[in-house]
């Protein structure tokens, strides 16, 4: 695939234990008013092997085509693992929140959940560029099947992508009300759009870059101390960063720099 543009390894908690060939590779054109990335896995594990992987996934959905499915899953609200046994690949996007209506009416049912979705096409579709060790077309297949899934993208929706853009990736958001200034809305509006087409909260939203951010703080620079990355990230003090991290990623930031390969 040539040189791919350096993306964050936020979310992946554990990088180290990544299959050997994983990669983000950012949504162009107009489909990435559907798609903020493709990621691209393959792993062949020893017989009796399991490589487990350890996630605080962005808050969003993936549109997710394997070897033997094609999944779609749902947002998550905490933590998550996916164990890699065998072998296998998979080819997916992350779907910007104008992407998820098209597939779902009932946003609760799917939350912190991975369910099959029944589309031979797309699977044989996908599964043939794979064969041919074609992941470029891999990617073009996917990407036009998703846009013609979802369709046209309404200026709502639009707005939705902002939310979702904004809340992920601007540390100056802290409150909802930042945000609802930030896009110059109310902060009905955007608990309303959340709501329609995240199915999470924006305070979860928030939360969730704070934490993404403030664990990859903490495996980037071990020599940093938890109190001054606890600030980094806007939590009042080290016992509430610990609070919250422990609360979504199941162990303390202790622990994690430890399990991370550092000691604190």
């Amino acid at each position: 695939m040539g040189e791919l543009p350096e993306i964050s390894e936020r979310g992946v908690l554990y990088p180290r234990r990544l299959p050997p060939r994983f990669q983000r590779i950012p949504a162009t054109g107009p489909v990435s008013e559907l798609v903020v990335w493709w990621w691209i896995a393959e792993w062949n594990e020893p017989p009796g092997s399991t490589s487990r992987q350890d996630l605080l996934p962005f808050p969003g959905c993936n549109l997710v085509v394997e070897q033997d499915m094609v999944g779609f899953s749902g947002p998550t609200t905490r933590a998550s693992h996916r164990d890699l046994v065998g072998t296998g690949w998979a080819v997916a996007a992350l779907l910007r929140p104008a992407a998820v209506p098209a597939f779902t009416s009932d946003p609760t049912s799917v939350r912190d959940s991975y369910v099959p979705l029944s589309v031979p096409e797309l699977h044989s579709q996908v599964a043939e560029a794979v064969a041919a060790g074609d992941f470029d077309d891999a990617v073009a297949r996917l990407a036009a099947w998703v846009t013609a899934r979802a369709g046209a993208v309404t200026g709502e929706a639009r707005l939705a992508n902002s939310l979702a853009e904004m809340a992920g990736s601007n540390s100056s958001v802290v409150t909802v009300g930042d945000l609802a200034a930030a896009l110059n809305v109310s902060q009905r509006t955007v608990h309303r759009l959340a709501e329609q087409y995240i199915w999470l909260t924006p305070h979860a939203l928030i939360r969730r870059r704070r934490l993404q951010e403030a664990a990859e703080h903490i495996r980037s620079e071990p020599e940093v101390s938890l109190s001054s990355i606890a600030a980094a990230h806007g939590f009042s003090d080290q016992a509430h960063f610990t609070r919250e991290f422990q609360r979504f990623l199941g162990q303390t930031p202790r622990a994690y720099r430890g399990a991370s390969g550092h000691h604190s």
